[in-house]
């Protein structure tokens, strides 16, 4: 785990004691999951941070663990993976709460939660903005060439040597590229959202496949299918300037209905 997560989990167990003892040890549970709202939807830049530490948190999915409805719905990758965060920081507050007698279990090791604390209904609104970074900002006036803009210039390079091979069926090969380009990978998306935290921000927007992954993606994967299609737009660009993918009146690349089908430049 990441360490500086793990000082931020920490920092929420205290507090948990502090509150519980503030409150006559009343609502064990109604009081973790309000903490626990409170202090872990963290704030973009630092959880870009901790995924840098820790990549495997893009492996994180939604399931039904979001209690906010308007963001259940179409949840950034940020939410996601504080929402899984959250979830396991309040199991292991409630283990707390067993410990110390402030709720009971039954034979088969169920919590034993007052009726009230369950049925309150609560709706947490989600505060932070993962579509604002400073980290972002900062990085935009940094000289150089950023990992994502290498890795789409090797893209952009690559189409280029193909066409120059053969410049038919251009649309088939920047179908080709951007996916031999795609980042699927924790550990190889990671960078790219310390580099960028906005990433975080980013929904699943019906891109994916709703076969797949039973509709709920991994955080990664709606990350990497948007830079796919970022590139793939690009690719498209490139090859209209090229002159080997027809365009309409208003300058946008025609798509051709069959994927199988020549493009024809008039």
């Amino acid at each position: 785990m990441s360490g500086l997560l793990t000082k931020i989990l920490d920092d929420v167990r205290i507090e948990y004691l502090q509150r519980m003892q503030e409150r006559d040890f009343a609502e064990p549970y109604l009081t973790a999951e309000q903490l626990c709202h409170e202090k872990l939807f963290i704030d973009t830049d630092t959880l870009a941070k901790i995924i840098g530490q820790d990549p495997t948190l893009l492996a994180a999915r939604a399931g039904d663990l979001i209690l906010n409805r308007q963001e259940s719905e179409n949840p950034s990758v940020g939410v996601i993976i504080c929402s899984n965060i959250l979830a396991a920081a309040l199991e292991g507050l409630l283990s707390v709460a067993v410990e110390h007698e402030w709720i009971e279990v039954d034979e088969e090791g169920n919590l034993l939660v007052d009726e009230e604390e369950l049925n309150q209904d609560t709706q947490y609104p989600v505060l932070v903005d993962y579509s604002q970074s400073e980290i972002a900002r900062q990085n935009l006036t940094k000289p150089g060439i950023s990992e994502l803009s290498h890795l789409f210039g090797s893209a952009e390079e690559a189409y280029l040597r193909a066409l120059k091979e053969c410049s038919s069926d251009a649309y088939q090969k920047a179908l080709q590229i951007s996916s031999d380009y795609s980042v699927f990978a924790p550990q190889d998306i990671s960078p790219l959202v310390l580099e960028n935290p906005l990433l975080l921000g980013l929904r699943p927007d019906d891109l994916i496949d709703e076969d797949l992954f039973d509709g709920d993606p991994p955080a990664g994967l709606i990350i990497s299918s948007h830079l796919t299609r970022m590139l793939l737009n690009e690719l498209l660009e490139l090859g209209a300037k090229e002159g080997v993918l027809a365009v309409d009146s208003n300058g946008n690349v025609i798509i051709p209905k069959d994927p199988d089908e020549k493009t024809t430049v008039h």
